[in-house]
Protein backbone atom coordinates (compact mmCIF):
# COMPACT_ATOMS: atom_id res chain seq x y z
CA UNK A 1 0.00 0.00 0.00
CA UNK A 2 1.08 3.57 -0.60
CA UNK A 3 2.83 5.01 2.50
CA UNK A 4 0.28 7.82 2.70
CA UNK A 5 -2.69 5.49 2.53
CA UNK A 6 -4.09 3.24 5.27
CA UNK A 7 -5.56 -0.14 4.59
CA UNK A 8 -8.94 -0.86 6.17
CA UNK A 9 -8.48 -1.87 9.81
CA UNK A 10 -5.09 -0.15 10.23
CA UNK A 11 -6.68 2.52 12.44
CA UNK A 12 -8.03 -0.15 14.79
CA UNK A 13 -4.58 -1.71 15.12
CA UNK A 14 -3.14 1.62 16.24
CA UNK A 15 -5.84 2.12 18.91
CA UNK A 16 -4.36 1.16 22.27
CA UNK A 17 -7.40 1.88 24.44
CA UNK A 18 -5.86 3.85 27.28
CA UNK A 19 -8.23 6.74 26.56
CA UNK A 20 -11.00 4.69 28.18
CA UNK A 21 -8.99 3.99 31.35
CA UNK A 22 -10.58 6.79 33.41
CA UNK A 23 -14.04 5.40 32.62
CA UNK A 24 -12.89 1.85 33.42
CA UNK A 25 -11.41 2.94 36.74
CA UNK A 26 -14.55 4.94 37.53
CA UNK A 27 -16.85 1.98 36.80
CA UNK A 28 -14.70 -0.37 38.85
CA UNK A 29 -14.56 2.02 41.80
CA UNK A 30 -18.29 2.71 41.74
CA UNK A 31 -19.07 -1.01 41.55
CA UNK A 32 -16.78 -1.82 44.47
CA UNK A 33 -17.81 1.21 46.51
CA UNK A 34 -15.74 3.40 48.78
CA UNK A 35 -14.57 3.17 52.39
CA UNK A 36 -14.57 6.24 54.61
CA UNK A 37 -13.65 6.24 58.27
CA UNK A 38 -14.58 9.26 60.37
CA UNK A 39 -13.41 9.67 63.95
CA UNK A 40 -15.33 11.86 66.38
CA UNK A 41 -13.65 13.02 69.58
CA UNK A 42 -14.46 15.39 72.40
CA UNK A 43 -15.93 15.26 75.88
CA UNK A 44 -19.45 13.94 76.52
CA UNK A 45 -22.48 16.14 75.99
CA UNK A 46 -21.17 18.19 73.06
CA UNK A 47 -23.58 16.77 70.48
CA UNK A 48 -21.21 14.44 68.63
CA UNK A 49 -23.74 11.68 67.99
CA UNK A 50 -26.45 14.18 67.04
CA UNK A 51 -24.23 15.79 64.41
CA UNK A 52 -23.12 12.45 62.95
CA UNK A 53 -26.71 11.19 62.71
CA UNK A 54 -27.76 14.44 61.04
CA UNK A 55 -24.87 14.37 58.57
CA UNK A 56 -25.62 10.86 57.33
CA UNK A 57 -29.39 10.69 57.95
CA UNK A 58 -29.12 7.56 60.07
CA UNK A 59 -29.07 6.47 63.72
CA UNK A 60 -25.68 4.96 64.39
CA UNK A 61 -26.00 5.07 68.16
CA UNK A 62 -29.36 3.44 68.83
CA UNK A 63 -27.78 0.48 70.69
CA UNK A 64 -25.37 2.39 72.92
CA UNK A 65 -25.53 2.44 76.72
CA UNK A 66 -25.58 5.91 78.26
CA UNK A 67 -23.44 6.32 81.38
CA UNK A 68 -24.30 8.53 84.32
CA UNK A 69 -21.94 11.29 85.50
CA UNK A 70 -20.23 9.10 88.11
CA UNK A 71 -19.57 6.32 85.61
CA UNK A 72 -18.17 8.77 83.05
CA UNK A 73 -15.67 10.17 85.56
CA UNK A 74 -14.17 6.71 86.21
CA UNK A 75 -14.40 5.50 82.61
CA UNK A 76 -11.22 5.05 80.60
CA UNK A 77 -11.03 6.05 76.94
CA UNK A 78 -12.43 3.36 74.65
CA UNK A 79 -12.46 2.99 70.89
CA UNK A 80 -15.79 1.90 69.43
CA UNK A 81 -16.78 1.47 65.78
CA UNK A 82 -20.16 1.82 64.09
CA UNK A 83 -20.47 0.84 60.44
CA UNK A 84 -23.28 1.55 58.00
CA UNK A 85 -23.62 1.10 54.24
CA UNK A 86 -24.92 4.14 52.41
CA UNK A 87 -25.90 4.32 48.74
CA UNK A 88 -26.60 7.51 46.85
CA UNK A 89 -27.16 7.77 43.09
CA UNK A 90 -25.66 4.33 42.56
CA UNK A 91 -22.49 5.10 44.53
CA UNK A 92 -21.91 2.86 47.55
CA UNK A 93 -20.15 4.11 50.65
CA UNK A 94 -19.13 1.98 53.61
CA UNK A 95 -19.07 4.52 56.41
CA UNK A 96 -17.30 3.70 59.66
CA UNK A 97 -17.64 6.05 62.62
CA UNK A 98 -14.92 5.65 65.23
CA UNK A 99 -16.08 7.00 68.58
CA UNK A 100 -13.98 7.69 71.66
CA UNK A 101 -16.27 7.41 74.71
CA UNK A 102 -14.57 8.44 77.92
CA UNK A 103 -12.32 11.01 76.25
CA UNK A 104 -11.94 14.11 78.41
CA UNK A 105 -14.48 12.99 81.02
CA UNK A 106 -12.17 11.80 83.80
CA UNK A 107 -10.84 13.90 86.68
CA UNK A 108 -7.30 13.28 85.44
CA UNK A 109 -7.12 13.41 81.64
CA UNK A 110 -3.34 13.21 81.37
CA UNK A 111 -2.42 11.61 78.04
CA UNK A 112 -5.98 10.37 77.52
CA UNK A 113 -5.39 11.03 73.81
CA UNK A 114 -2.67 8.36 73.69
CA UNK A 115 -5.01 5.42 73.07
CA UNK A 116 -6.60 7.38 70.20
CA UNK A 117 -3.20 8.07 68.62
CA UNK A 118 -2.20 4.42 69.08
CA UNK A 119 -5.39 3.27 67.35
CA UNK A 120 -4.72 5.50 64.33
CA UNK A 121 -1.14 4.20 64.10
CA UNK A 122 -2.33 0.59 64.31
CA UNK A 123 -4.70 1.09 61.37
CA UNK A 124 -1.90 2.56 59.25
CA UNK A 125 0.39 -0.34 60.13
CA UNK A 126 -2.30 -2.92 59.34
CA UNK A 127 -3.04 -1.31 55.97
CA UNK A 128 0.67 -1.24 55.13
CA UNK A 129 1.00 -4.94 56.01
CA UNK A 130 -2.03 -5.79 53.87
CA UNK A 131 -0.72 -3.74 50.94
CA UNK A 132 2.65 -5.50 51.22
CA UNK A 133 1.06 -8.96 51.21
CA UNK A 134 0.23 -11.26 48.33
CA UNK A 135 -3.57 -11.06 48.54
CA UNK A 136 -4.29 -7.37 47.96
CA UNK A 137 -7.63 -7.80 46.20
CA UNK A 138 -9.92 -7.63 49.22
CA UNK A 139 -8.05 -5.27 51.51
CA UNK A 140 -10.22 -3.54 54.09
CA UNK A 141 -9.19 0.09 54.51
CA UNK A 142 -9.68 0.95 58.18
CA UNK A 143 -7.38 3.97 58.20
CA UNK A 144 -8.92 7.03 59.83
CA UNK A 145 -9.47 9.55 57.05
CA UNK A 146 -10.80 12.46 59.09
CA UNK A 147 -11.28 13.43 62.73
CA UNK A 148 -14.00 15.81 63.88
CA UNK A 149 -12.73 17.28 67.15
CA UNK A 150 -15.44 18.94 69.23
CA UNK A 151 -14.44 21.99 71.26
CA UNK A 152 -16.59 23.07 74.20
CA UNK A 153 -18.38 26.40 73.66
CA UNK A 154 -18.32 27.15 77.38
CA UNK A 155 -14.61 27.95 77.77
CA UNK A 156 -12.54 30.93 76.68
CA UNK A 157 -10.77 29.12 73.88
CA UNK A 158 -8.73 25.95 73.71
CA UNK A 159 -8.11 23.96 76.87
CA UNK A 160 -4.71 22.32 77.44
CA UNK A 161 -6.32 18.96 76.57
CA UNK A 162 -7.55 20.35 73.24
CA UNK A 163 -4.05 21.54 72.38
CA UNK A 164 -2.41 18.25 73.42
CA UNK A 165 -4.91 16.15 71.46
CA UNK A 166 -4.63 18.09 68.21
CA UNK A 167 -0.84 18.40 68.39
CA UNK A 168 -0.55 14.65 68.99
CA UNK A 169 -2.74 13.80 66.00
CA UNK A 170 -2.33 16.56 63.42
CA UNK A 171 0.47 14.70 61.61
CA UNK A 172 -1.55 11.47 61.55
CA UNK A 173 -5.05 12.47 60.42
CA UNK A 174 -7.02 15.35 58.88
CA UNK A 175 -8.39 17.26 61.88
CA UNK A 176 -11.54 19.36 61.53
CA UNK A 177 -12.12 21.30 64.78
CA UNK A 178 -15.79 21.93 65.51
CA UNK A 179 -17.19 24.53 67.89
CA UNK A 180 -19.84 22.39 69.55
CA UNK A 181 -23.39 23.54 70.30
CA UNK A 182 -22.84 26.80 68.44
CA UNK A 183 -26.63 27.19 68.23
CA UNK A 184 -26.63 27.98 71.97
CA UNK A 185 -24.52 31.08 71.32
CA UNK A 186 -25.32 34.39 69.67
CA UNK A 187 -23.77 35.06 66.23
CA UNK A 188 -21.44 37.60 67.87
CA UNK A 189 -20.31 35.05 70.46
CA UNK A 190 -19.69 32.42 67.76
CA UNK A 191 -17.60 34.86 65.74
CA UNK A 192 -15.58 35.92 68.80
CA UNK A 193 -14.90 32.34 69.91
CA UNK A 194 -13.91 31.26 66.41
CA UNK A 195 -11.41 34.10 66.10
CA UNK A 196 -9.94 33.25 69.52
CA UNK A 197 -9.67 29.52 68.74
CA UNK A 198 -8.16 30.14 65.30
CA UNK A 199 -5.54 32.42 66.85
CA UNK A 200 -4.63 29.74 69.40
CA UNK A 201 -4.48 27.03 66.73
CA UNK A 202 -1.98 29.17 64.83
CA UNK A 203 -0.11 30.10 68.02
CA UNK A 204 0.45 26.45 68.97
CA UNK A 205 1.40 25.42 65.43
CA UNK A 206 -1.54 23.02 65.06
CA UNK A 207 -2.24 21.89 61.51
CA UNK A 208 -5.92 21.51 60.73
CA UNK A 209 -7.58 20.44 57.50
CA UNK A 210 -7.73 23.11 54.82
CA UNK A 211 -9.78 22.84 51.66
CA UNK A 212 -7.28 22.52 48.80
CA UNK A 213 -7.30 25.15 46.08
CA UNK A 214 -8.74 24.18 42.72
CA UNK A 215 -6.44 23.57 39.79
CA UNK A 216 -6.51 26.42 37.30
CA UNK A 217 -7.84 24.13 34.57
CA UNK A 218 -10.89 22.96 36.57
CA UNK A 219 -14.26 23.90 35.11
CA UNK A 220 -16.03 26.96 36.50
CA UNK A 221 -18.90 25.00 38.06
CA UNK A 222 -16.45 22.96 40.15
CA UNK A 223 -14.57 26.11 41.21
CA UNK A 224 -17.84 27.71 42.26
CA UNK A 225 -18.86 24.64 44.27
CA UNK A 226 -15.46 24.55 45.97
CA UNK A 227 -15.72 28.22 46.91
CA UNK A 228 -19.23 27.76 48.30
CA UNK A 229 -18.02 24.89 50.50
CA UNK A 230 -15.18 27.02 51.87
CA UNK A 231 -17.62 29.77 52.79
CA UNK A 232 -20.38 27.47 54.05
CA UNK A 233 -18.16 25.67 56.55
CA UNK A 234 -18.24 28.80 58.70
CA UNK A 235 -22.02 28.98 59.17
CA UNK A 236 -23.08 25.55 60.44
CA UNK A 237 -24.82 25.20 63.81
CA UNK A 238 -22.24 22.73 65.06
CA UNK A 239 -19.79 25.16 63.63
CA UNK A 240 -16.58 23.96 61.93
CA UNK A 241 -13.76 26.47 62.33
Amino acid sequence: AHPGLRAPGDHDKEYVGFATLPNQVHRKSVKKGFDFTLMVAGESGLGKSTLVNSLFLTDLYKDRNLLNAEERITQTVEITKHTVDIEEKGVKLKLTIVDTPGFGDAVNNTECWKSVADYIDQQFEQYFRDESGLNRKNIQDNRVHCCLYFISPFGHGLRPLDVEFMKALHEKVNIVPVLAKADTLTPAEVKKKKIKIREEIEQYGIKIYQFPDCDSDEDEDFKQQDQELKVRKDIQLASPL
